[in-house]
């Protein structure tokens, strides 16, 4: 109960039932199998000890041993049911809930993938990874126990109840004031300890943030010498946890005794009354005997139906922090054009294939208006579409874009790149470098103008082909669990071992792969911390090479290699890109000096463009940035 007190109850507990049922209803035979075993088992309990009744008056009092004898038989039998009853819709219970919980996070996670960026942006890793663990783990909790165990306590209280009117409905009085003070107890007592396990809760999540923060600074924290003031502020931390965590325990505590105790009370008037009926001849021995058994166990159904309730509340929290995140609007994505991999017939016209073949095309339908539908460039497929070679043509017509509707990044930016050309922005931070490649990919929708790829609105394109034909290698890399094989490979699944030995030389990873003990065999962990910085960003470069595509892009990528190596790497980008278009970011100007354009950004604004000597010879800001007058903030 301490797990699930801290939960807050769902905001609209109404809507994410119904989105829960929906679950369950993929089940609804398989439930209402469980739902009739667990009746058969509480229905057993009940009657059995209804049964005690005529046992007394009709067989041991009279002395009727053969009656007796049938009457206990047919009471094993009966319990017997029972046990095996609640042996099965256990064991049932436990395969539902994990396939139901196994349907939910899939779902999770397969709209997780459908997400925007923009979505990551505004919510925190450990957030969103808290849908997949904690409110999934308190779902199949209360799928396990919850769920029969509310069936069998409403069933159990109710048929005692109803019981214990029809035995002596003057003693159910009694039996009736004390479920009322039992209820009412427990609902303050759940509101009290409610109140602390929020605190406690509160108080977890800052030690949880301090020590993460500590772990991560442990550099900072032993230069500074800030151990005394950091164990001061984290044993101030810990002290207002232990007492709040006190007096949840505390309180939450009380309910199971203070209940037990009423119930004791409650069982010793009823028995002390009861004799004094069955003494005046207003009950009869077997009466009060299946009445006290009733009585001894009312109270423990009463507790159990109150703490699942208050456990299915808390897994409805959950489940409706996870179908807020499953309601969110995917990525929209409208366009019809494909890309397919293509080759040459006898004739020297394109047409499509399924095999790999490092020639690709735009698969346009005949709906779809492109500047790229000419003769000598585009070749008329079945009627219905045409197939536009892939060259890698990408330009830029006044777009206007902002992360936020109050604060613009690019203001009317148009540019071009054609197929072969090496195209390198430069600028100060925020200046629109990294959001002129999101846009590129589609990450984010713009709020103005045209971007086209081989003549094509890229909005007209799936977003799926749109990024199959690009290749990007980012400053931050992220290398995947696995060997180093798969993760080169990751950039192409169906590349042979050729392909992936041939990506590594082009990105001069081949050298200190071949020296770790496994080679392409070696397991990476942890994003692969027993690679150095340069290293894993080799292979990042690698697993671009791999794909072979006809825009590469390259944002900080040769940041955390030495000039030597980086120097090798852009001969082979060279020959790799020969006829392909690449993107650089880069605020070492070296690495972007043969390019054939170089933009400089300031402000969502290109104010400088042209080759590295054209910029020179203009002694505007490029000028000044190489020659060191001007530093980029």
């Amino acid at each position: 109960m301490a797990r699930i007190a801290n939960y807050n109850r769902p905001k609209n507990t109404k809507k994410t039932l119904l989105q829960m049922l929906g679950y369950l209803g993929h089940h609804k035979w398989y439930m209402l199998g469980i739902a009739l075993l667990v009746a058969i088992s509480a229905t057993a309990n009940i009657m059995g000890t209804y049964l005690l009744k005529p046992v007394i008056n009709t067989y041991i009092l009279p002395g009727d041993i053969p009656g007796l004898v049938r009457m206990l038989i047919f009471m094993g039998i009966m319990y017997g049911a029972g046990a095996l009853s609640c042996l099965l819709y256990n064991q049932m219970m436990v395969k539902l809930s994990q396939q139901v919980v196994s349907e939910i996070r899939s779902d999770l996670f397969v709209h997780t993938q459908k997400l925007p960026l923009s979505y990551f942006d505004t919510h925190t890793h450990g957030e969103l990874m808290s849908r997949f663990t904690n409110d999934v783990d308190t779902i199949t909790e209360a799928l396990n126990s919850s769920f029969t165990m509310l069936i069998q306590s409403f069933i159990t209280v109710t048929g005692t109840i109803i019981m214990l009117l029809v035995l002596s409905w003057q003693l159910s009085l009694i039996v009736l004031f004390f479920m009322i003070c039992m209820v009412i107890f427990i609902q303050f007592n759940s509101r009290r300890s409610k109140k602390y396990f929020n605190q406690q809760q509160a108080y977890l999540g800052s030690i949880n943030g301090f020590v993460e923060e500590m772990v991560a600074g442990q550099k900072v924290e032993k230069v500074f010498n800030h151990q005394p003031q950091d164990f001061a502020e984290f044993c101030r931390r810990n002290e207002a946890y232990r007492q709040a965590a006190t007096k949840a325990l505390t309180y939450s505590g009380m309910t199971v005794p203070t209940v037990v105790a009423l119930s004791y009370i409650n069982y010793a008037v009823s028995a002390c009354v009861g004799g004094l009926f069955a003494l005046a001849g207003l009950t009869d021995l077997g009466s009060l005997a299946s009445y006290l058994v009733y009585v001894r166990q009312s109270a423990m159904p009463m507790n159990q139906f109150t703490q699942q309730i208050n456990f299915l509340l808390a897994a409805l929290s959950g489940a409706e922090r996870i179908f807020d995140m499953m309601n969110e609007t995917p990525e929209i994505d409208e366009g019809t054009v494909t890309l397919c991999n293509v080759e040459e017939d006898e004739w020297g016209k394109l047409r499509e294939c399924s095999h790999f073949t490092e020639h690709f095309a735009w698969k346009v339908p005949d709906s779809v208006q492109t500047s790229a539908a000419s003769p000598d460039n585009a070749v008329s497929a079945d009627g219905s579409f045409t197939l536009v070679p892939l060259r890698g043509d990408v330009r830029f017509y006044d777009v206007i874009f902002g992360y936020t509707a109050d604060k613009k990044i690019l203001n009317g930016i148009s540019l071009y790149a054609k197929p072969g050309q090496k195209i390198a922005f430069v600028g100060s931070t925020g200046a629109g470098k990294t959001t002129i490649i999101n846009l590129i990919n589609r990450f984010y929708e713009i709020d103005g103008g045209v971007i086209t790829y081989d003549g094509i609105d890229i909005r007209n394109i799936k977003k799926d082909d749109l990024r199959r034909s690009l290749s990007m290698v980012i400053q931050d890399t992220h290398l995947f669990t696995g060997t180093i094989a798969d993760n080169i490979r990751y950039g192409r699944l169906d590349a042979s071992d050729e392909d992936v030995m041939a990506a590594a030389r082009i990105a001069n990873a081949h050298s200190f792969i071949r020296r770790l003990p496994q080679g392409y065999q070696t397991v990476l962990h942890s994003d692969g911390s027993n690679l150095s910085q340069g290293q894993r960003q080799l292979l990042s470069i690698a697993r671009a090479a791999i794909s072979r595509p006809p825009v590469l892009i390259l944002d900080e990528a040769t940041s955390s290699i030495d000039t030597r190596t980086e120097r090798l790497i852009e001969k082979g980008m060279d020959a790799l890109m020969d006829g392909r278009t690449v993107f650089v970011i880069a605020h070492r100007l070296s690495t972007v000096r043969n390019s054939k354009a170089i933009m400089v950004l300031e402000k969502g604004e290109i104010i400088e463009r042209g080759s590295h000597e054209e910029l020179l010879e203009q002694k505007g800001r490029y000028y000044k940035l190489y020659t060191g007058q001007f530093e980029l903030e």
